[in-house]
This record gives C-alpha cells, structure tokens and sequence, in this order.
C-alpha cells in the first residue's frame, strides 16, 4: 500500500509539531482535492479532513511537545526527532513517500530506512505540493495542529499564529516575559527568538 507522510508546525516558537501518514489510493484523494494545507483555508481543510478519513485506509498522526523539540534541537537533531517518530509509524509492506525536512533527500530516505527497516521509502522536497497522500498528510496534520493551538490559545491567551515572524506573537512573548520574568507554557525554549526577547529584557 502506498503512503504519504507530512509534518505541520515545524517552524512555530510556540506549540506541538504534528506528523502524520495517510495511506491509500491517491486517486481517490484527487478526487477529494486534496492540495497542499497552506493553500487551502480553515473551513476547507475541516471539510477535506472528514474525506480523507472516510477514503482512506490508515490514518495515523503523532503530535512532538515542545519538550521533545527544545531537547532535540538544543542537540541540533530535529531531523533526527522527526525521522525516528515517523519510522515509529512506517510499516514493513507499505511504500512511504515522505515530505523531505533535510536540505538532501537521499540522506533523509537513508536514516529513515536505517530506522524503520524499510527499504521503499522516498524523501522528496515539496512532497506536499506532487503527492496526493501526502497532501492528505499536510492535511490532518496541520488541522490536528490547530485544534492544539487553539486549545494552548485558550490556556495562555491569543498569540497569533506562534511564527518567528509574525509581530503579534512576539508582541505577546515580550508582555508577558515583562510581566511575570518567565515565559508562558508551551513556548519553545531552544528558538533564538526566545533568547533574543529574554536576553533583551533581562537588562531592565
């Protein structure tokens, strides 16, 4: 059977990270219109989830905390991370095409079949974008990640969208580290735009 696999919220300095794997026909998923999840929006990304689900084989997803990235990537080994917790969901019989986070592709099909065992596994750079289940992947994964983020929005307040670049989120990294000389719940420690914030305002 073949399988697509993607990530969400790699980037963010704020909440989870999501991987997930869709297997099945990707016809059937062309059918659904299954496009990279950056371009479709909110209400269509929902609706398509409830499609892949029910056209699907498998579904399977695992959200990264914020504890097992800041470790890794303190380490330098995010890439390390997000291949071992997909091997965990790669099974022997199924074919993986695999949305590429390493600059090189054949490096990142080679640590995944180190790990997993399997050996018909392909990383490819905008995976997302070529591979309907791998679309379906971007999917689920970036609508798990943003019932997260609304469930951490709900906990610590309205951060924006929790990028580096987006002004709103730093805004609020910065009132409240100004506030209460620590930062909120689910902030990634080990970005450099935390120690830039912290690192400034220590000095007042």
């Amino acid at each position: 059977m073949l399988c697509g696999c993607d990530e969400a919220g790699r980037g963010p300095v704020i909440g989870p990270m999501v991987i997930a794997v869709v297997c099945g026909d990707p016809d059937k998923m062309k059918r659904i219109g299954v496009k990279d999840s950056k371009l479709l929006s909110e209400r269509t990304r929902e609706s398509m989830m409830k499609e892949i689900y029910e056209t699907a084989e498998s579904v399977e997803y695992v959200i990264v905390d914020e504890g097992q990235i800041d470790e890794a990537t303190f380490k330098k080994g995010l890439n390390l991370l997000e291949a071992r917790t997909i091997a965990k969901m790669i099974r022997p019989e199924n074919e993986y095409i695999i949305d590429c986070p390493d600059v090189n592709e054949e490096r990142f099909s080679r640590l995944l079949t180190e790990l997993s065992g399997n050996r018909n596994i392909i990383s490819k750079h905008k995976a997302d974008v070529h591979f309907p289940l791998v679309s379906a992947a971007s999917i689920v994964a970036k609508v798990t990640r943003e019932k997260e983020i609304l469930s951490i929005k709900n906990e610590i307040g309205d951060f924006g969208s929790g990028y580096p670049s987006d002004e709103r989120t730093i805004k609020f990294l910065k009132d409240y580290y100004k506030r209460n000389r620590s930062l909120p719940p689910h902030v990634r420690k080990s970005w450099k735009t935390v120690n830039a914030i912290t690192s400034t305002l220590d000095d007042y």
